[in-house]
């Protein structure tokens, strides 16, 4: 979105000379990642950080870069992301949420702003996460760009054996893009199942962190193993190897969601240290 073409209402920049003390503020973001080259500025191409750091500037008449609690991919969602952002703007957190919400597009929905302690940051405070992942087993157009539209049948009985083997503590380095290599493979995966919602299927994942693309080569190495192309015990040996080539293929970005962060501070974690 340009200057020009920001719609009337509550977006009255912040008064240059309404600061004080360098705060931090604590965002909740919901966006459809369809049109997004993920979360991340990028040298070109839509991103959410880049509409939301450019929405913050109009505001507060300050260049404040927006830190997410992790990078999702082009054209993942998110439900629950979770950001945060320094200002020496006095402007209640009230005031910061219509403000954003009246700049930002129609892609992206800041659900709260609230102001945080100063030492919080989104990525390293966070202590869990949980993702949903959809697959439809016909074609649907209103959320053709929200599942993956998988039209061969699947032994649910067998995927829910193998996402068994994922609870725990395991090195997931079978199931990581590593570009970048990360520091270490290790997860913990605190809760995973398989529902049926009307025609689709729901996975839902929950760890104290994960790899970069680890739950969509999950989630297609789980397809196989539905689709009879593996059986069900290759899971653990999967886990075992750490090798990549040995998993299966990644599961397209539209069918991923980030549901919720967890933190410290949160009333309820479940993935506590």
């Amino acid at each position: 979105m340009k200057p020009n073409d920001i719609p009337a209402g509550n977006t009255t920049p912040a008064p240059p000379d309404e600061c004080g003390p360098r705060r931090t503020i604590r965002l909740l973001l919901e966006y459809d990642g369809s049109d997004f080259l993920g979360w991340q500025i990028q040298a070109s191409g839509r991103t959410v950080q880049g509409e939301l750091a450019r929405a913050l500037q109009i505001f507060l008449r300050e260049s404040p870069c927006p830190i997410g609690s992790g990078r999702t991919d082009t054209a993942t969602h998110a439900l629950g992301q979770v950001a945060h952002f320094h200002t020496f703007s006095n402007q209640s957190p009230t005031r910061i949420q219509k403000a954003l919400n009246a700049l930002l597009p129609a892609d992206i929905a800041v659900l709260k702003a609230e102001e945080a302690a100063p030492e919080f940051h989104a990525r390293y405070s966070a202590r869990g996460k949980v993702y949903r992942y959809r697959i439809s087993n016909t074609k649907t157009a209103l959320c053709r760009n929200q599942v993956w539209a998988f039209y061969r049948p699947l032994d649910l009985d067998a995927m829910r054996q193998a996402t068994t083997t994922l609870l725990g503590t395991h090195d997931f380095g079978a199931f990581c893009k590593r570009d970048p290599v990360p520091d270490n493979f290790t997860c913990r995966i605190t809760r995973c199942s398989w529902q049926v919602q009307g025609r689709e299927l729901i996975f839902e994942i929950e760890a104290n962190r994960f790899l970069r693309h680890m739950v969509r080569i999950i989630v297609g190495t789980l397809v196989e193993i539905g689709s009879g192309r593996r059986a069900p015990e290759d899971m653990a040996s999967l886990l075992a190897s750490g090798d990549r080539t040995k998993a299966g293929p990644t599961a397209p970005a539209r069918g991923l969601c980030l549901l919720r962060v967890y933190y410290p501070e949160d009333s309820q974690t479940a993935c506590a240290l």
